[in-house]
């Protein structure tokens, strides 16, 4: 194919936008999919992906068109991940491309992650092609948001294209724009090769399958192939492209998008972001901007039946087959005996992840509490990272803890400045500034801490605005904060998974509702189970779980006083004697309870 008639483009929007319906669409009308084979969301493959309407993994596909000049061409659509979790895949994806669609619903306007992607895609130098989707709505403001768009990129509001995803109306003009605005793939097919793998995923027959994008050069079945970040050399097992499913070919050359398929075992080889090359002969400088995933949130995970270890820990190796950006190490807790410390990139990555792990390995687990690294300056200089608060060296040897900051807009409608703004404060936000998008809605800036941000924040940010607002954010820096460790003791016998790093000013109203929670959570032994908050050496909120009741003196029908005294103080010495080397069992609501501590429950 001729490189002029190839056009490389993806589709970026706010997650529930109509991004995998317009690829549907697409998919359709260049007749790449059969009209037997069509079914919703074709390029979402996971189960989880159609039923939240988020595309996870990122995907692509090649589509042969005529256009209205008969001139027939090549498009490639690479499909983006749909959640802020996964902004560096959506960057890399975002790289292979000479274009973007942005889609932007009619009924609900520009929102966080379309104002965060069209800034991702201004930074790869990409054309923009804007189109106001789901005009068919009752609620749809097609003018309004034209309008919206005009501000935000600067295009006139009638250039904004105008369909409905779901019906149909609209589609080819998306295509003709794509032909006319998205300019023809740059490179030198004689230079030696580079080629950008923007995602990857784990065949057992085939090994790793790295999706790229031939940037200079040329590849053939037969070359031997060279990843530039991770050092490792392969002979491809297969290359090819995407119709959707995956088509053997000879060769792929510059401008073009297909697939590798490595031959390698783990997808730890084979990062997004990478650059391929020939082994022999190859290029000297790799393509810029590769990073390693590096997980933001950490979470204890365990199976709640001990005889399931084995399971969960194969589990996780499969997982990461497919997902690089998650790691995990072994660990093991008092409470919950052996489980596996576990980095997400975010909150969203985390609830995947557990989904899946229950979904497709039939598995019963437990959480812990999301936590986040931070930094341990001693007194002696060294700087140490942890990522769980049972982790955190003896007090007396800390000089400062620093904790990650993160900048956060919200996208609000003005009647819910207020009430945000209050959310912002409990959670210790720093207001930064308002932008006024339009004279309806606003951008709020905060600087806010990562350990705030994971709990329940989105959750109270949706409740306070009514659905309405969203949200964005980027890390910032570490910044040193005064910070403590609140221990947990059940029976006097600290429970390490349920211990947290708090905030010192929070420290005693979190304990306080963190007992009283226990309390009701934890189940009536024979003995009274005190429950206690501590910091350090100080206690600061206790409560006791009462002990079940036995009626000795219910076979006393007669006699003095001394008999029944008698009874009750052997009572009293077996009650003292089984508190000592009785065990209590913690159960799994209680630690559900660390991810409900609000400010206003």
């Amino acid at each position: 194919m001729k490189r002029d008639h190839i056009r490389n483009f993806s589709i970026i929007a706010h997650v529930d936008h109509g991004k995998s319906t317009l690829a549907d669409r697409l998919l359709q009308l260049t007749h790449t999919v059969a009209d037997r084979d069509m079914q919703e969301q074709v390029l979402d493959g996971m189960e989880l992906e159609r039923e939240r309407g988020v595309t996870i993994k990122a995907s692509a596909v090649r589509m042969n068109y005529t256009a209205n000049d008969g001139q027939d061409y090549v498009i490639n659509l690479i499909d983006t991940p749909g959640h802020v979790d996964f902004t560096y895949e959506v960057s890399r994806a975002l790289q292979a491309c000479e274009g973007a669609v942005l889609v932007v619903d009619a009924s609900q306007g520009i929102e966080a992650q379309t104002l965060s992607n069209v800034y991702l895609a201004l930074e790869q130098d990409l054309e923009i092609i804007a189109v106001v989707n789901k005009i068919d709505l009752p609620a749809a403001q097609p003018e309004e948001v034209s309008k919206e768009i005009q501000n935000l990129l600067g295009v006139a509001a009638d250039d904004v294209l105008r369909i409905s995803a779901k019906s149909g109306a609209g589609i080819q003009d998306v295509l003709e724009k794509v032909i006319q605005v998205v300019p023809p793939p740059t490179g030198d097919e004689l230079a030696p090769l580079r080629a950008l793998v923007f995602d990857s995923h784990y065949d057992s027959y085939k090994g790793v399958i790295a999706y790229v994008r031939v940037i200079d050069g040329s590849l053939g079945k037969r070359d031997l192939l060279h990843l530039m970040a991770t050092h490792t050399s392969f002979e491809p097992v297969e290359i090819g492209v995407f119709s959707p499913n995956m088509k053997p070919i000879d060769s792929l050359s510059a401008g073009e998008v297909g697939y590798i398929a490595t031959g390698l075992k783990t997808v730890r080889e084979c990062r997004v972001g990478d650059t391929v090359t020939l082994a022999n002969q190859g290029a000297a400088e790799p393509l810029p901007g590769y990073n390693q995933a590096k997980p933001m949130v950490f979470a204890g995970i365990y199976p709640t039946n001990n005889e399931d270890y084995s399971d969960l820990r194969d589990a996780m190796e499969k997982l990461q087959l497919n997902d690089a950006s998650l790691t995990y190490q072994p660990e093991t807790s008092q409470a919950l005996n052996f489980g596996f410390r576990v980095g997400f990139l975010g909150l969203f990555h985390m609830e995947i992840v557990q989904e899946r792990l229950e979904r497709e390995y039939d598995l019963d687990i437990l959480a812990t509490a999301p936590s986040v690294e931070y930094q341990i300056v001693r007194r002696d200089g060294a700087i140490v990272t942890i990522d769980s608060p049972a982790q955190l060296p003896d007090e007396s040897t800390i000089a400062e803890i620093r904790e990650p900051w993160m900048k956060i807009q919200i996208y609000t409608p003005q009647e819910f400045i207020g009430p945000i703004m209050d959310v912002c404060i409990k959670k210790r936000g720093e207001y930064v500034t308002t932008e006024y998008l339009d004279t309806t809605r606003v951008i709020l800036h905060y600087n806010i801490p990562l350990s705030e941000l994971i709990v329940d924040f989105y959750d109270r940010l949706k409740s306070v605005s009514k659905g309405y607002a969203s949200l964005d954010y980027q890390y910032d820096d570490y910044r040193a904060g005064d910070l403590v460790k609140l221990d947990v003791l059940v029976n006097t016998e600290p429970v390490d998974a349920l211990a947290l790093i708090v905030h010192r000013d929070d420290a005693y109203h979190k304990g306080q509702k963190l007992v009283s929670k226990l309390k009701d959570l934890i189940p009536q032994q024979m003995f009274v189970v005190p429950i206690q908050a501590a910091t350090g050496k100080k206690i600061i909120s206790r409560a006791n779980v009462k002990a079940l009741r036995k009626d000795v003196l219910a076979k006393c029908y007669g006699g003095d006083i001394t008999r029944k005294k008698k009874l009750l103080e052997k009572q009293k010495k077996g009650k003292k004697r089984m508190k000592m080397i009785g065990q209590v069992e913690v159960p799994q609501e209680a630690f559900m309870a660390l991810l409900s501590l609000g400010d206003d429950d």
